[in-house]
């Protein structure tokens, strides 16, 4: 059982704040990370978690519109292999509402062959991808809350370098809290405090 302390983050210039464990580091140290998102990596696991602000997408239903994000990040990434593991109900976020519109959160769970960087398909690596799709719909925006999580390291790719080959090592034996458990508290605790980022629509 972990017992890993998860941490309040400022997101976006404390516009927005959440809560996940410290062993993710701000990427935006190491590389350029987009305005629109904010990305924090655990290297010693190659794990990530990333937040994006999207323009909404009207034509996405909101039932199913979190798979519906995980298959384009799939054809985004030149995935292989894309398998649809789980897909949950629509639920409110009433602690996430805008001029009484409250906020519809939907999650996807898959599994994809994904290359890192600009390394090539004979180095890709299998790895589980957990999606959360927080519609913000008073203020236009989709919100999405992406982990990722390696299943099997190929020895071509670089996280190779970092974490070795082969199946990654259970978070359940490296004391810490699993994908799974920390998108879900980054989303349980995910609170917008500054409406105004959200450009004129707020």
């Amino acid at each position: 059982m972990s017992t890993e302390l998860c941490l309040e983050r400022s997101l976006f210039g404390g516009a927005i704040t959440s809560a996940f464990p410290q062993r993710f580091q701000d990427a935006s140290n190491i590389r350029q990370v987009p305005d629109h998102q904010e990305v924090f990596v655990d290297p010693s696991r190659d794990e990530s978690l990333i937040f994006e602000l999207l323009d909404f997408k009207s034509d996405v239903g909101d039932n199913g519109s979190a798979s519906w994000f995980l298959q384009d990040l799939a054809r985004e990434q030149d995935a292989e292999a894309f398998k649809l593991v789980e897909q949950s109900q629509v639920i409110e976020a009433p602690g996430i509402s805008f001029r009484n519109i409250p906020a519809v959160v939907t999650s996807a769970v898959g599994e994809m062959a994904i290359s890192k960087g600009r390394q090539g398909r004979e180095a890709q690596n299998l790895v589980r991808v957990y999606v959360a799709n927080l519609r913000l719909k008073g203020v236009e925006t989709d919100v999405l809350v992406t982990a990722y999580e390696p299943i099997l390291i190929n020895p071509l790719s670089e996280s190779a370098n970092a974490v070795g080959s082969g199946l990654a090592v259970p978070a359940s034996q490296s004391g810490v809290l699993p994908m799974c458990d920390v998108i879900k508290h980054a989303v349980s605790t995910f609170r917008v405090n500054d409406w105004s980022l959200f450009g004129s629509s707020a």
